[in-house]
C-alpha cells in the first residue's frame, strides 16, 4: 500500500494563495504519476493537475496560469501552489498517485484523505 499524507488546506480570501503538500510513504510500489483532484460541494471529483515522473504536467483549463504543480521525487512528494484563488476553487482537494508494484508490475491508484480548501468571496 501507499499511504498519502496531505496538508496545507484552509480558509483564504478570494485573491489569496495556498500551498498543498502530499507525501507518499515508501513501499513496494514505484510511484509514477502524482497529482491533485478536487470535489466541489455537490459536484463530482475533477482533475486539477497531474505530473509524470519525468516532469510533464497537465492542468485543468480552469486553473491554468493560477496553479502550479511540482514534485520532489526523492521525497515522494507532490505540491500544489494555488494563487489568485476564486470562490469556485472551494472544494475538497485529494492527492492521487499512480503506482506500479515492483514485483508484479500491477498498476494501482492511491488517494489521500482529502484536505478542505475554502475561498471566501
Amino acid at each position: 500500500q501507499v499511504q498519502l499524507t496531505e496538508s496545507g488546506g484552509g480558509l483564504v480570501q478570494a485573491g489569496g494563495s495556498l500551498r498543498l503538500s502530499c507525501a507518499a510513504s515508501r513501499s513496494i510500489f514505484i510511484i509514477n504519476d502524482m497529482g491533485w483532484y478536487r470535489q466541489p460541494p455537490g459536484k463530482q471529483r475533477e482533475l486539477v493537475a497531474t505530473m509524470t515522473s519525468g516532469g510533464s504536467t497537465n492542468y485543468a483549463d480552469s486553473v491554468k496560469g493560477r496553479f502550479t504543480i511540482s514534485r520532489d521525487n526523492a521525497k515522494n512528494a507532490v505540491y500544489l501552489e494555488m494563487n489568485s484563488l476564486k470562490f469556485d476553487d472551494t472544494a475538497v482537494y485529494y492527492c492521487n498517485v499512480l503506482a506500479v508494484h515492483r514485483l508484479t508490475r500491477a498498476q494501482r491508484d492511491f488517494w489521500g484523505q482529502g484536505t478542505q480548501v475554502t475561498v471566501s468571496s
